[in-house]
């Protein structure tokens, strides 16, 4: 009986593994991974990262032999570590570091040891590889900026990190991958695919020899080159102007979208992040809390819209009939509401109509246009709902579905907005009339101003702003050539075209003129205040100026914001004009505009205290600063 046991216990155990194996074998899903295999080491073969042309087929970024030194843990054998230190140009308690931290992350997967050995170094090395057993050197490509310019609009390269390769499972320790910029909204299409060599070791963990005589290998896949839209001469250009401000300038290419400059100021040498040094540099960089040059002031920089705001406005009273072209209100150096200044205005000619508003930025005639809008319904939060919906029409207060790789949304306040702030049926338009003139709860970047601009120029649509032209051998995503239009009928656009016209002519941007260049324009002038001891206290204004030009069929939509600038047409002003005549003339007449930006700085004006007239704000003074104020400013 016991024999007869043990013999069944046999034939169950036998019966079970073999059962085991032919499930694994025959119905099993699960096939042989030679990744997973220790057996077989597996070698990456990079492939070349596409090339980015600026629109004119101008070679911005390219390439460069990089190499670095690859090992995996669990292979090291000992070594003269000083010796190998020396080698390297490291301590060794950056080899032991580097070591460890390799080893906690995985011991049999390689890992990357150091980065980025120039020819000189890698020669020297690769001669005495052999001597150190784990160790090999990996060949890849870095960029090669052909340019000093340009830095937010292309970004960089750098190493992956561990949340990327756990979500992303395409990318290895130590691969790169785009960080900002175009190399980061065109990853994809720059990296190409890499290859990959499997080489058998045998059992002293020596290679031997290719996988199979090779027939698992594969090739790389270089990156597609691409050409995107930015003119890299109006780009340059536009950096020069920004010089020692603050800003950001974005143009765009009315008739299709595509963004012909994309400046933000300060900036940096894209060069500044390839390398070794690319650590270190990007350190202080990011550190850099004054000048923030990480921070993308064109995309990024949530301001009040100023003035040019006024027009969308005008616009949305000529939709909802609430008002006429020739209609006029009268201006007493401001708008008052039952004995109360709500709003202040600079001195000319009263009583004023659509035209005249405009061209004289008269705040009183916006902000009586702008209560009809909100009161029309004899609802407020009706009305505010209507205004917001026409307003958003034109790209603002949202991200614009765009290809670049950061943005913010900015704000269009509508009626839940002031429902939670002051309560359901508790407030009306006389609470919030600096929506008016481009202040109160409406915020706006650079790149939505320009994009409002083009949708003005165009007589109501826009194409989305976008900064790819061309891959090769690919299409472009439709969303980019597709008009969207906005909520006001095309008829009423010419008044309000008119009127930006005569901001060069006789309005406040009338000795901002380029000779042969129609352009209609529209200044602006944000407030902005800090707190200080829980006081908040006025610096100088935000300079603002939106334009396009020519006037019929235009070819470049700009919008510039120069923090602590004044008011529109001194520095924002003559920068759009400056822009404009560059890209249409390709030269400069007005010479003496350009003078005077490249003569005046504004790197210290973020601390200067506001030193015009008494002021106040909601009806309570607010305290003048008289020393200069040793912190950051920031438009509340």
């Amino acid at each position: 009986m016991r024999k007869l046991l043990l013999l069944l216990t046999v034939l169950t155990v036998g019966l079970v593994f073999v059962a085991r194996l032919f499930y694994l074998q025959v119905y099993t899903s699960e096939s042989y991974n030679l990744f997973e295999d220790n057996a077989i080491r597996k070698v990456y073969d990079y492939p070349k990262r596409g090339y980015v042309y600026d629109r004119n087929g101008k070679l911005l970024v390219a390439n460069q032999p990089s190499y670095d030194v690859m090992f995996i843990p669990r292979e090291v054998k000992p070594l003269d570590t000083t010796e190998f230190c020396k080698l390297l140009n490291i301590t060794k308690e950056r080899f032991i570091e580097t070591y460890k931290k390799a080893y906690r992350y995985s011991p049999r997967l390689p890992s990357v040891f150091l980065s980025h050995l120039s020819k000189e170094d890698y020669a020297v090395l690769q001669e005495k590889m052999r001597k150190f057993e784990g160790f090999y050197i990996q060949k890849r490509s870095l960029r090669a900026y052909q340019t000093t310019i340009g830095a937010n609009v292309l970004g960089d390269i750098g190493e992956v990190n561990r949340t990327i390769i756990k979500n992303r499972p395409y990318y290895k320790m130590g691969d790169l991958i785009g960080k900002q910029g175009v190399e980061l909204s065109y990853e994809e299409i720059l990296r190409g695919v890499k290859g990959i060599k499997f080489i058998q070791k045998d059992r002293f963990n020596k290679d031997i020899g290719p996988y199979k005589n090779g027939s698992y290998d594969t090739l790389p896949q270089p990156g597609k080159d691409i050409k995107i839209t930015i003119d890299s001469e109006l780009q340059e250009y536009g950096e020069l102007l920004m010089t020692n401000k603050r800003g950001g300038i974005i143009a765009i290419e009315p008739s299709s979208g595509e963004i012909l400059t994309m400046v933000t100021g300060p900036s940096y040498n894209p060069n500044l992040l390839v390398g070794r040094n690319r650590s270190k540099n990007y350190t202080k960089l990011h550190y850099d809390t004054i000048a923030k040059p990480l921070f993308d002031r064109s995309l990024l920089a949530q301001y009040a819209p100023g003035s040019p705001f006024k027009v969308i406005n005008a616009l949305i009273g000529l939709q909802e009939e609430v008002v006429t072209t020739e209609e006029k209100f009268s201006c007493r150096m401001g708008y008052y509401y039952g004995g109360r200044k709500l709003t202040g205005c600079h001195h000319h000619k009263s009583p004023v109509n659509m035209n005249s508003g405009i061209a004289q930025s008269c705040n009183a005639y916006f902000v009586n246009v702008y209560r009809r809008i909100v009161d029309k319904y004899n609802d407020a939060e009706k009305g505010m709902n209507i205004w917001s919906k026409h307003a958003k029409s034109f790209g603002l207060g949202n991200f614009l579905n765009n290809d670049l790789s950061v943005g913010r949304p900015g704000r269009i306040p509508d009626g839940d907005y002031y429902n939670k702030a002051y309560g359901k049926n508790r407030w009306g338009s006389t609470y919030i009339v600096s929506n008016a003139i481009g202040q109160g709860e409406v915020e706006a970047t650079p790149i939505q101003l320009a994009n409002m601009a083009a949708a003005i120029g165009n007589r109501g649509f826009y194409y989305t702003p976008h900064i790819i032209k061309s891959i090769e051998g690919e299409t472009i995503d439709p969303n980019f050539t597709t008009p969207k239009y906005t909520t006001i009928d095309k008829k009423h656009f010419d008044p309000i075209i008119d009127g930006m016209f005569d901001v060069y002519n006789d309005g406040t941007a009338s000795t901002l003129r380029i000779p042969g260049i129609e352009i209609c324009g529209k200044t602006g002038t944000a407030e902005n205040f800090v707190k200080i001891d829980s006081v908040k206290t006025q610096l100088t204004d935000h300079s603002i100026f939106v334009a396009f030009a020519p006037k019929d069929n235009p070819k470049i939509a700009i919008a510039v914001f120069v923090e602590n600038g004044y008011w529109g047409s001194r520095f924002a002003g003559r920068m759009a004009s400056l822009m404009i005549e560059k890209y249409l003339k390709g030269h400069i007449t007005r010479t003496d505009m350009e003078n005077w930006i490249l003569t005046h700085s504004l790197e210290n004006e973020y601390a200067k205290p506001y030193s015009g007239a008494p002021f106040k704000i909601n009806g309570e003074t607010t305290l003048q600063v008289v020393d200069n104020v040793k912190r950051k400013s920031k438009t509340l």
